[in-house]
């Protein structure tokens, strides 16, 4: 049924240095700020946010013509083409250590000339082909949670660059319920389409740490994955159909649940990142709201028994719904944040949505596979924890930020027989690359997305700033680049590619994998203005 649905609250837009609220991160603890510094062996330095009006901003490059054709391409309304500061501000960057550590710094920030606001799909399409038409680049801009540098405003080889902000474009535009489908549009972010599904007694069940602020066109064009993806699946696998603006047109993929008609092209749109198009309307697979859910949490003696017993689970008939594995390093920390115990080992977190007999069901099951494999039950107590803070370490990043301290993250994902190499590799290669005088490194580690064939990664990286803290965590991102490139891991699980996983993007995919991306890139960009300098690698110099 049509409904043409939009939100009742709207999510509010994020700080312009920050994660989210600033006022959701709470200082630290001096006692806290004192153990920490000791753990890492090396003085902290307050990287604090410079006042807003410090902020230094090139000043707008867009063309007369060209703003008074995205004017009219937006229906003549000149509120919804910005170019005042606090906008251009706000679209400056995502939300990676060296995005954040420019803001807070005030210099380098790469604001785009203007800021465009369409409403529909047909306005997206015009947006597109004037700056195509104007030699204008163009970043789509959803929820700005990008941790690759996937929003940075990059103008590459023309002269001026615009932000496409979908948040206007917020409707649940259909339900079926007979096929348990629904047509959202891009702009939505995940509170608001929860809010409107489960008005009908559905959910999408997708539950990214980005989730309070994160968009479903977002979602579709880095092939996100949430938390409990073991059991609604990663997001580029809900999506049956979807539509795209492209400066050619429009691109429609999609119409039934399995199709032998040729390649699958909504294939070029997940996970293309803007650069081929902009996702407007997603069509997606819901779920009826579970009416039970059950969590446990397990302890193992180790990394290496955990993983084997999460690999059994993955290959198990009945599946959690989400089943995630910390190692002994994180295990503690985590621990020791909440106040608790640590359990010994490693501890490991099954949940359950569903309904009632069938969680039980499945929750007997992966017991009978955790304790085969040497897991002990805990109970739901430390999972608890876990759900009621899962949100919230993107502000505890802040904090640490705030106070000296680099807490950023990486992930990749392998096959079970690469992935427990792969994790000494990433891990060694990151602690020896930021050894020096600037102090110790801790490097935490969980598995939190499970196959039949393999698993993600997902590490923490904690350490002092240090006096130059962008060109420090370069270092240990180019040490974990090369690790999971040269030990047959992917470049990114979930973060997408955006600028800082373009270096090993040709080793991944290969020299014509590369030239495929690029007459994609030529037949539905010609011009190239969209998202420049993302995704792709760039032509090698000729000699």
């Amino acid at each position: 049924m049509s409904m043409q649905q939009r939100p009742a609250a709207r999510t509010g837009a994020m700080s312009w240095y920050a994660w989210g609220d600033p006022d959701r991160a709470a200082p630290l603890d001096p006692n806290v700020r004192a153990l920490i510094a000791q753990t890492l062996g090396a003085e902290l330095r307050d990287l604090p946010p410079v006042p807003e009006e410090a902020v230094r901003l090139p000043e707008p490059a867009l063309p007369g013509r060209a703003r008074a054709d995205l004017v009219a391409a937006v229906g003549g309304d000149t509120g919804r083409v910005r170019d005042d500061r606090a906008a251009r501000l706000r679209h400056g960057a995502g939300k990676s250590t060296p995005d954040l550590l420019r803001m807070r710094a005030g210099r380098d920030v790469r604001a785009p000339d203007a800021v465009v606001l369409p409403a529909a799909h047909e306005e997206v399409e015009a947006v597109l082909a004037a700056c195509s038409r104007h030699r204008v680049a163009v970043v789509p801009f959803g929820g700005g949670t990008s941790v690759v540098g996937g929003v940075d405003p990059l103008r590459g080889p023309f002269a001026a660059v615009v932000a496409l902000d979908l948040r206007e474009m917020d409707r649940l535009v259909r339900l079926d319920t007979e096929s348990g489908t629904a047509v959202l549009q891009a702009g939505l972010r995940t509170p608001e389409a929860e809010e409107l599904l489960a008005a009908h007694g559905y959910t999408l069940g997708h539950l990214p740490q980005s989730y309070e602020y994160a968009t479903i066109g977002g979602y579709a064009a880095t092939r996100s994955s949430g938390q409990a993806s073991s059991g609604y699946g990663r997001f580029d696998a809900m999506v049956l159909a979807l539509k795209a603006a492209t400066p050619r047109g429009t691109l429609e993929a999609g119409r039934a649940p399995a199709s032998a008609a040729g390649p699958d092209l909504r294939q070029l749109l997940l996970g293309s990142e803007g650069a081929f198009g902009v996702v407007t309307e997603v069509t997606v697979r819901v779920r009826p709201l579970p009416s039970a859910h059950l969590d446990e949490a397990w302890a193992f003696p180790s990394f290496t028994e955990g993983a084997a017993a999460l690999r059994a689970l993955a290959r198990s008939p009945l599946r959690p719904t989400t089943a995630r594995l910390s190692d002994e390093t994180e295990t503690f920390v985590n621990a020791a944040l909440s106040g608790k115990e640590a359990a010994p080992g490693c501890l490991a977190v099954v949940g359950f949505d569903g309904e009632e007999d069938d969680v039980e069901a499945r929750r007997a099951a992966c017991a009978r596979v955790l304790s085969g494999a040497g897991g002990t039950p805990l109970g739901s107590e430390p999972v608890a924890d876990w759900r009621g803070s899962r949100f919230h370490a993107p502000y505890l990043r802040d904090t640490l930020l705030s106070a000296g301290v680099l807490a950023e993250t990486l992930e990749t994902a392998a096959t079970w027989a690469d992935l427990l190499p792969l994790y000494r590799a990433v891990s060694g290669a990151v602690s020896q690359a930021l050894k020096g005088p600037e102090g110790d490194t801790v490097v935490l580690c969980h598995i939190s997305h499970t196959y039949p064939e393999g698993a993600s990664l997902y590490f923490t990286v904690v350490t002092a700033a240090g006096d130059d803290p962008l060109s420090r965590w370069e270092r240990a991102k180019r040490a974990a680049g090369d690790a999971i490139a040269d030990g047959g891991g992917t470049i990114s699980h979930h973060h997408a590619v955006g600028t800082d996983h373009l270096p090993w993007m040709a080793e991944e995919i290969g020299p014509l994998g590369v030239e495929v991306l690029r007459a994609v890139k030529e037949r539905l960009d010609p011009e190239g203005v969209l998202n420049p300098g993302k995704l792709i690698p760039a032509p090698p110099r000729r000699t």
